[in-house]
Formats: structure tokens, C-alpha cells, sequence
């Protein structure tokens, strides 16, 4: 059953057609990757997908919802999280104080009274636990390794408990050694049940875990299938070679 749907969606910047009728589906419970060339249309998607930008056309459908230009809050209730090719932690606020605030809609006013409820700081230490960081719950975020940060941002993400996570290059900038637990933690909430929607340029990462690939070029989805499908498919290879 599809969670995610797009159905010919298109976003123009002026004359530039960004997305072009875009079309493709997330099943529920499953990992999709969503690949291409640079320049190919794939975080315009995502941010049509959490509300960043308004579509020029088309509809986007989550759970059976139509969803089409709601607002980042409101995609974000339904139980869509969100991370970003440049993560956007709070750099002069420590990790634990980062994931309460991404957790309780009214922690910010805990946090100027100096203090965190019990329910956050619990909660909070649960998610950074199970993502292995727990250590570095007192350190500020600004004072964290890249691949570290990329680690908050997904643990900021869990903080709201989604159906749905939609990752924007996780491996990116990322050492091999905590790549691995990224990766390893990624299949283990997956396993869980979430929904994961992937941007990617690793094919290693892509073809390691991902049940479905969606390649796109030029603003158009050219497949949807399979990684061995997709790794074989002659467009997928002209659009990365430029053969095309």
C-alpha cells in the first residue's frame, strides 16, 4: 500500500521547469531511494513534499490525504519528519537541549527557564541511546563532527515520532566508520515499521538499502523499480554517463 504518492507534480522556476509531472509512490513500510544527476529535480521533490515550496501542478498524497502545498507545521503533524543536505542544529545549544526542543512544541520556554522537563530529558536520552550518542547529550552541537551532527539531525526527527522520515543525503560528508551506524540505525527504525523517502548519491548506501528506487533526470521520473531493475536499466545509465 502506497503511504506517499506524487501524481504529476510540478514546480517552475520561471522558465525553468524544476519538476516536470513528476509521478511515483513510498510504499508503507518500505525504503525508497530517490536518485539522479545533479540538477535532476530530486530536493525540489522533497521540499513539495514537506511544505518548503508550493507546486506549480499536480497533487501529493499521504495516506490517502491530499497534502498538496500544506505548510511545513501541518506536513510535520501528519507524521513526516525531515532532514536536510546541510544539517540546521542550534550550534550554541547542547544536544540534549536541540532534542528537547524538537520534541515538545512548548520546550522553548523551558529551556529559557533554565531547565527540561523529565519527560523530554527522558525521551530524549531513549532516542540518543539508540542512535549510540548518548554520551554527547551535555556537548553543544556546535562542537560535534559532521557525521556526528548528521546523527542529532535524525535524532531530532525521531523526537516527533513519524510514520514517515524523509532523509536528504545521509551519507554525505560522512567517515566510513559512523556511516556504518547511520546506515545500521536507518534499517533498524525502518524495522520498526517508519517509512523512509532518501535522497542519495552513494549508490553504494542506495543499493545497500533500499527496497525501491525512483531515478530522475531533468525534472522527470524516468524508473521506479527494483535496485536490480534500476542498476541494469538503460536511461538510468545514459542519464549518469550522459549518453543520453
Amino acid at each position: 500500500m502506497a503511504l506517499l504518492e506524487l501524481d504529476q507534480v510540478t514546480k517552475r522556476y520561471g522558465g525553468i521547469i524544476a519538476v516536470n509531472e513528476a509521478t511515483f509512490s513510498v510504499e508503507k513500510g518500505s525504503i525508497t531511494s530517490l536518485i539522479g544527476p545533479n540538477g535532476a529535480g530530486k530536493t525540489t521533490a522533497f521540499d513539495t513534499i514537506s511544505g518548503v515550496i508550493e507546486v506549480d501542478g499536480g497533487k501529493i498524497r499521504y495516506a490517502g490525504k491530499d497534502i498538496t502545498n500544506l505548510r511545513p507545521w501541518a506536513v510535520t503533524k501528519l507524521g513526516i519528519g525531515r532532514t536536510f543536505q546541510v544539517t540546521r542544529e542550534l550550534g550554541d545549544m547542547t544536544v540534549l537541549e536541540n532534542l528537547a526542543v524538537a520534541g515538545v512544541p512548548n520546550s522553548f520556554s523551558s529551556l529559557l527557564g533554565g531547565r527540561i522537563q523529565k519527560d523530554e530529558y527522558d525521551k530524549a536520552m531513549e532516542v540518543l541511546t539508540f542512535l549510540g550518542i548518548e554520551k554527547l547529550a551535555n556537548e553543544l552541537s556546535k562542537r560535534l563532527s559532521y557525521g556526528q551532527r548528521k546523527l542529532l539531525e535524525l535524532a531530532a526527527v525521531l523526537m516527533i515520532e513519524p510514520d514517515m522520515i524523509l532523509l536528504d543525503e545521509p551519507a554525505g560528508g560522512v567517515n566510513p566508520a559512523l556511516l556504518d551506524r547511520i546506515l545500521d540505525r536507518i534499517q533498524a527504525i525502518n524495522d520498526t515499521g517508519i517509512t523512509f523517502l532518501i535522497v542519495e548519491h552513494n549508490m553504494d548506501v542506495v543499493m545497500r538499502l533500499s527496497h525501491s528506487i525512483v531515478v530522475m533526470a531533468h525534472g522527470q521520473v524516468l524508473i521506479q523499480n527494483t535496485p536490480e531493475v534500476v542498476r541494469n536499466d538503460e536511461r538510468v545509465l545514459d542519464a549518469y554517463l550522459g549518453e543520453a
